[in-house]
């Protein structure tokens, strides 16, 4: 009861462990899930702060972009962080796109966002507000900044600027401004604007957030190889708790099992003291049953009264059962050690049966041998017994002119099957495991030894005895797995 409680303690214990290893394994997952989405915002992070520098960078007089050079300068950043960056918008005060870059989302629901994040299956979208100064950047085309642009005047040199600062000279017969390289202009209203056209064009183009699409995928991939990798953890943990369950478990059964041995061996060693007393309290008694048997036949030969004669020839016949049941416990009792030799079978079956031949003509029983000329290893005094207690059985079994039939034959390259059948009631299914153990008997005359000592003899020697039915009406005991001999 101690061992079992503390096997259910220690079963307990391993499952607690890897409930424990589980959860650490999970928490961990969802740690390092949270990390990698905060690096993947971070990356975000860094491409605003980049895609600001361009911006300041691309910023020309009164504060105008181009948009042809923007947008190329936004899809080559798209090109060149594929593998994350998805798309990129630039909006106005009103939600609307100025200029984009390889996205297609519906960016109305982000107007009103700012450092916003939104997670969906494949993509996560973050939207910034855009830190350029007091001057929102104004996003014009080529022909949207030069339509109603006069002529401009090429600006005096100063000690800031020199004639490879200053470009070239303006174009007077296409009306437009010359290009803005090497230009140092102010931020702020173009001379051919109105104020309030400037205002509208900075509401309508002025750039006052974006919004960036980076995709989840790699994100995706990384926690999927993650997912696995805790999975492969927490699986071989819990087979190692199963291996170590299993293998408290056989020390269990092993403790369990010496245990029983150590009790076995003590009730063993019992049992052979009360078998070797019993055989000896056994041999001691037939001495007085012979000076018995003796005085008794003395009697019945004397000029006694025929009623004494009578008694003294009943107290005989009972002191020889007596006697029989005796020598028959002895020969249980008595340890099996077989001394192998080559034995003929069949000389020891025509033995056996001229033993009995008294009892066989008696009931004018029929024996029939059908013995192919085999010799096995056994030993020969044991083997005879076994075959005497098996033939008196089948005589005591079978009626009048009853027939009985010894066969032997090969069985395989080097073993033999004997069979004895014989044509009497036969014996009953659940009766055919019963009638091997000692004292089972189904006969008034039988001590329900004989074949208990035949079993001793057949698993001594390493065979096995079978009681089968006998077709159409007997039984028949089968010996198998003898060894024939070199």
């Amino acid at each position: 009861m101690e061992l079992k409680r503390r096997s259910a303690a220690i079963y307990a214990l391993l499952f607690g462990v890897w409930l424990l290893l589980t959860g650490w394994q999970v928490q961990e997952h969802l740690h390092v899930r949270e990390q990698a989405r905060l690096a993947l915002v971070n990356r975000g992070a860094d491409i605003s702060t980049i895609l600001g520098i361009v911006l300041r960078s691309q910023r020309h007089f009164g504060g105008f972009v181009s948009k042809e050079g923007l947008t190329n300068s936004l899809s080559q950043l798209v090109n060149q962080d594929s593998a994350e960056l998805s798309g990129i918008a630039l909006l106005n005060a009103a939600g609307e796109v100025v200029a984009s870059a390889q996205t297609e989302f519906d960016v109305s629901s982000f107007s009103a966002m700012t450092n916003a994040e939104v997670w969906s299956a494949q993509t996560v979208t973050l939207v910034n507000p855009v830190d350029l100064g007091t001057n929102f950047p104004i996003i014009l085309s080529h022909q949207e900044f030069t339509n109603g642009a006069p002529p401009l005047p090429r600006p005096p040199p100063d000690e800031a600027t020199n004639a490879a600062d200053m470009g070239p000279p303006p174009d007077l017969s296409t009306n437009r401004p010359p290009p803005f390289q090497g230009r140092r202009m102010r931020f702020g209203r173009p001379p051919w604007m109105s104020d309030a056209e400037y205002q509208t064009l900075l509401q309508e183009k002025g750039v006052h957030s974006f919004v960036i699409v980076m995709s989840t995928l790699p994100l995706d991939v990384a926690m999927q190889d993650d997912v696995w990798l805790r999975a492969f953890i927490v699986f071989f943990a819990g087979i190692s708790a199963i291996v170590v369950g299993l293998a408290w478990r056989n020390v269990f059964k092993i403790s369990e099992l010496q245990i029983r041995l150590v009790r076995a061996s003590e009730l063993n060693s019992h049992l052979r003291e009360m078998n070797l007393a019993a055989a000896g309290l056994a041999h001691e008694t037939r001495n007085p049953l012979n000076i018995i048997r003796g005085m008794a036949q003395m009697i019945s030969k004397s000029d006694a009264p025929a009623d004494l004669k009578e008694k003294s020839r009943a107290i005989v016949d009972e002191t020889d059962k007596v006697t029989v049941q005796l020598n028959e416990f002895i020969n249980y009792s008595r340890p099996r050690e077989v001394r192998r030799t080559k034995v003929d079978l069949n000389a020891v079956v025509t033995e056996v049966v001229r033993a009995l031949n008294y009892d066989i003509d008696e009931k004018k029983i029929r024996v029939d041998a059908k013995i192919e000329p085999l010799s096995i290893e056994a030993d020969e005094q044991l083997l005879r017994q076994a075959l005497f207690n098996l033939l008196l059985n089948a005589t005591q079994a079978v009626g009048e002119n009853g027939q009985i039939q010894f066969s032997a034959r090969r069985d395989g390259a080097n073993g033999a099957l004997l069979e004895i059948r014989d044509d009497g009631p036969g014996v009953p299914l659940e009766q055919r495991q019963e009638i091997f153990k000692p004292y089972f008997t189904t006969t008034q005359k039988g001590t329900g030894l004989g074949l208990a000592i035949v079993q001793q003899i057949v698993l001594a020697h390493g065979w096995e005895i079978q009681c089968l039915a006998n077709e159409p009406k007997g039984a028949l005991f089968r010996l198998s797995h003898l060894k024939l001999a070199a």
